[in-house]
C-alpha cells in the first residue's frame, strides 16, 4: 500500500490539498509515486464511504500514528427539540498506536474533526 504525504497540509489551503491529492492519487494509481511522495506520513485517512461502506476499522500504516476510518453519508432521523428531523449522518473511526498517541488526544482530533465537518465554515476563519 502506497499512501501519498500532503506536506505542511497546515499551512496550505482546501483548494490548494485537494488539488495535490487529487495529483497524488493519479500517481499512485499508474504506480508513479517516489518515495518522497510516499514516506514521512504521520496519519492516513481511509475512505471506504463510495463503496457503501458504513463503518469499518482501518489499520495503521507502519510506521504511522493513526489512521482515520470515513464511512459513507446517509440521512438518518434524529430528535431536535422534541421533533424528529432528517439529518446527514457519517461515522468515521480514529485508530490510534498508544504507544505514540495517548487516547484523550486521539479524542480531542475526533472532537476538532466532528466541529469542522459540522461547521465547515470555521476552516475559513
Amino acid at each position: 500500500l502506497f499512501t501519498p504525504v500532503i506536506r505542511a497540509a497546515e499551512s496550505k489551503g482546501l483548494k490548494e490539498i485537494s488539488a495535490e491529492m487529487k495529483a497524488l492519487a493519479g500517481l499512485a494509481r499508474d504506480r508513479k509515486l517516489t518515495p518522497d511522495q510516499y514516506e514521512g506520513g504521520s496519519t492516513s485517512i481511509s475512505n471506504l464511504g463510495m463503496f457503501g461502506v458504513k463503518n469499518f476499522q482501518a489499520v495503521i500504516n507502519p510506521p504511522q500514528a493513526t489512521i482515520l476510518a470515513v464511512g459513507g453519508g446517509e440521512e438518518r432521523l434524529i430528535p431536535i427539540n422534541g421533533q424528529a428531523v432528517v439529518a446527514n449522518m457519517m461515522t468515521v473511526t480514529l485508530s490510534c498506536d498508544h504507544r505514540v498517541v495517548d487516547g484523550a488526544l486521539g479524542a480531542q482530533l475526533l472532537q476538532a474533526f466532528k466541529h469542522y465537518i459540522e461547521t465547515p465554515v470555521a476552516l475559513a476563519l
